[in-house]
């Protein structure tokens, strides 16, 4: 397919901000898509690989830059210019190209397929001479693309599309272009997803509109697949009242979530965001080894930080460092151990457990797992239908170090990725959110060269909503707990315009914030602010898809008054 096809979807998805619009111009489009085609799922994602794929492009705004300044023979100091007035380094490349000064003999028709073979080799590209190769690869597309075209390469290329597709638009897309929008295909294309992870596995299975084509995809071990995720519980009545009685209640770990695949010896481990971490945590392969009985499995769980001394458990900001560290592995298991707390199944000796009941997931666990504190045991859980047990229980929790209980109903399927209403956290109120953040501001004095005063952002559907700054909780060195040096050196790459003092990022740093209160702002475009927030912590291992949503916030903002059920 012609990629100038593509783009011109883009440029019709960009200029509507309904849903249904944006569903329609997909539909159309997907019809005419063939199956040799089928890379396009992943561009429409701005992407080149499926969610669970690793390898991302990777390109900064100065290659970016440097490759514009090449295909349309115009000094980078210009275009450095002309980013920084216009803020979008895409409108930059689309602007340039219109006014190209110089044009080559290796001009051609710029293909999807051409435009994925490219792009799927900078990640490969390692070792010496690798950024003029990147450049070379880039070039050639940026030559030989029109304007609209190149607004959406170099935007593809630097991870920012701007067109407002999420995955549920395309899931409906497909739902309208080959099942006629029958709502009764809608589960069945949501299951398929949730099994593979890859819309274009999903896509190729659609095209003919048989359900027994999508039933033919399964889940596999070795392939990530989103976590489920919980909701808040304003109180206990109210996990009773959402949940029905009995219940299951789990300790709510104060760790980061541990997704790990066994087939045979191969085992691997996946943080929440999909990364894979299974280098880092050697110890964690060998407690799999030695205490979980299986050919095959998929496990859900959190691994939480002790101390080795008072074998008291740590917060997450204590073992965060563990997720991206790529050297001196074994010292620092041994400075920073983790215990694996088991609480879910998915997958077991070659069976689906996604559709089975979450009481008997449970017991399947506690049937193949054998316990040693400290590694590896099975979650804290009770089932219960009084109060007074589960604020007891809750007690326990917090008494334990731990963030609070979890609320699960024993009759529920595990759904991939979703904030469901039949699994529900319940914390104290410490008024807490995760937050992305998308500007900062130079500093002065001894922060000069340092980004510093950060702004943070909720999420919206497909928007980023800013909705508070903050500057304190930054330690000056990250041994010190969340350091300017180590957020400055994931963010400076990340800056997407630059006016004066102040800069724009491109969203996808993620941080833990403590505030006192949220209050009605005009000042930000969520409508709300933060009062006194503070950065408690860095969540490496978390994406933008996991930040507080808008609605979030104004369910907050009503309740933040109500009793807080510390329960003590």
């Amino acid at each position: 397919m012609r990629y100038e096809k593509l783009a011109k979807v883009y440029e019709e998805l960009s200029q509507t901000t309904k849903r249904l619009e944006k569903i329609d111009i997909l539909s159309k489009f997907l019809e005419t898509v063939s199956i040799e085609d089928s890379d396009i799922l992943y561009l429409l994602q701005g992407d080149i690989y499926p969610t669970y794929d690793e390898r991302k492009i990777g390109i900064s705004n100065q290659i970016a830059i440097k490759a514009i300044s090449k295909a349309t023979g115009t000094d980078s100091k210009k275009v450095v210019l002309s980013w920084k007035k216009i803020g979008d380094i895409g409108e930059v490349a689309k602007d340039l190209t219109k006014g190209k000064k110089q044009t080559t003999l290796a001009t051609h028709l710029l293909t999807t397929k051409k435009v994925i073979e490219n792009l799927r080799k900078l990640p490969e590209l390692i070792g010496k001479g690798t950024v003029d190769k990147k450049l070379s690869l880039i070039t050639e597309l940026l030559t030989s693309a029109n304007p609209t075209e190149s607004l959406y390469l170099v935007r593809t290329l630097i991870g920012d599309l701007r067109i407002g597709v999420q995955e549920s638009t395309i899931k409906y897309s497909i739902l309208k272009a080959f099942f006629k929008n029958n709502k009764e295909y809608e589960e069945e294309i949501q299951k398929a997803i949730d099994r593979s992870n890859d819309l274009k596995e999903v896509f190729e299975a659609s095209k003919n509109g048989k359900l027994e084509d999508l039933e033919q995809i399964k889940l596999q071990v070795g392939k990530p697949i989103k976590a489920m995720l919980a909701q808040k519980a304003n109180s206990i009545e109210d996990a009773f009242k959402h949940l029905g009685k009995p219940l299951a209640i789990e300790y709510k770990y104060d760790g980061f979530r541990l997704l790990i695949h066994k087939k045979g010896n191969e085992i691997s481990l996946f943080t929440r965001s999909l990364e894979n971490v299974t280098n880092q945590f050697p110890e964690v392969i060998s407690y799999i080894k030695e205490f979980v009985k299986g050919d095959s499995f998929i496990l859900d769980s959190e691994a939480v930080g002790y101390d080795k001394k008072t074998k008291r458990y740590t917060d997450f900001q204590a073992i965060s460092q563990r997720i991206k560290r790529k050297y001196e592995i074994k010292k620092l298991s041994e400075k920073l151990p983790v215990e694996v707390n088991v609480f879910d199944i998915l997958y077991y000796n070659g069976k689906n457990e996604l559709e089975t009941p979450f009481q008997k997931r449970a017991e399947l666990i506690r049937k193949i797992i054998t316990e040693h504190p400290y590694k590896l045991i099975v979650s804290k859980m009770k089932i219960t239908s009084n109060e007074k047990e589960v604020k007891e229980f809750y007690k326990k929790a917090l008494k334990d170090n731990q963030e609070g209980i979890m609320f699960k109903n024993l009759e529920a399927p595990y759904k991939p990725g979703r904030r469901v209403g039949n699994m529900l956290k319940l914390k104290p109120e410490t008024n807490d959110l995760d937050l992305v953040i998308t500007g900062a501001e130079w500093g002065t004095g001894k922060r000069a060269g340092w980004l510093s005063s950060f702004i943070l952002s909720c999420k919206n559907e497909n928007e980023f909503l800013e909705i508070g700054k903050v500057g304190t909780g930054v330690k000056e060195k990250s041994k010190e707990g969340v350091g300017f040096d180590e957020l400055n050196e994931k963010l400076k790459p990340l800056i997407i315009k630059e006016s004066g003092k102040e800069v724009k990022l491109k969203p996808s740093i993620v941080v833990s914030i403590h505030y006192q209160d949220i209050q009605k702002s005009p000042n930000y475009a969520s409508g709300w602010a933060l009062r006194f927030p503070r950065i408690t912590a860095l969540r490496n291992d978390r994406g933008t898809h996991d930040i507080a949503t808008l609605e979030e916030i104004e369910k907050d903002f009503i309740t933040q008054r109500s009793k807080n059920y510390k329960y003590n």
